[in-house]
């Protein structure tokens, strides 16, 4: 029990700091190419820190895709997505406190079968390199996981930023919703579902493809 609330804290820390990197760099960080790379980089540092521990998830899509693959145990799943969520909850309250909350377009300017693909690809990106880097038997003890893992979301974000909310993560879309910056409750739906089912598939094509 101990060491799954270990497992459970850090990931609502490396959550936490992941959302609350999007929010400042919303907020203050003005309309420059840095938001991509801050989110990138502390996503990188804080699978790092915490890979060790929980496997530096910060995402239930995946954990999701991890427990498909057989890397995390399925009763650990929705323990892992509470405290991921409950990361970015707090982070997302942290900064409507510090900055009196984001402001939300009046409507979206692409169409929700849009941001359905472009979510979807960079989930299944992002969970298949986590799967690929940081799980494989293959690349056990590799140095450069959270690299690639981070360099994934930050690829993702300037490829894909402009014509959908850029999360690749339900934690996120629903952090984002609740500091205001998303002008239909839809648009959050829409992400997440887009987000477990990236997971999900990267999950199937990496049974499909390695032999672990």
């Amino acid at each position: 029990m101990i060491e799954n609330l270990k497992k459970y804290f850090v990931e609502f820390i490396g959550t936490f700091f992941l959302v609350f990197t999007i929010g400042a760099t919303a907020a203050w960080g003005g309309e420059t190419c840095i938001a991509p790379i801050a989110i990138g980089f502390i996503l990188m540092v804080m699978v790092y820190a915490g890979g060790h521990i929980s496997g530096g998830h910060y995402n239930p899509a995946v954990s999701f895709a991890a427990a498909i693959r057989g890397a995390l145990e399925w009763k650990q799943w929705i323990p892992y997505a509470i405290f991921q969520i409950l990361g970015g909850i707090c982070a997302a309250l942290t900064i409507n406190l510090l900055s009196g909350g984001l402001d939300a377009p009046a409507k979206s300017s692409f169409s929700l079968a849009t941001i359905l693909l472009a979510e979807f690809l960079f989930t299944f990106a992002l969970c298949y390199v986590v799967l690929n880097t940081a799980t494989s038997k293959r690349t056990e003890g590799n140095s450069y996981y959270g690299l690639a893992i981070g360099s994934t979301v930050t690829a993702g974000a300037f490829a894909v930023g402009n014509v959908c909310m850029g999360a690749f993560n339900p934690a996120v879309a629903i952090s984002v919703s609740v500091m205001g910056a998303v002008c239909c409750p839809c648009i959050a739906v829409i992400t997440i579902a887009a987000n477990l089912l990236g997971g999900a598939c990267a999950g199937l094509v990496f049974k499909l493809t390695n032999n672990d």
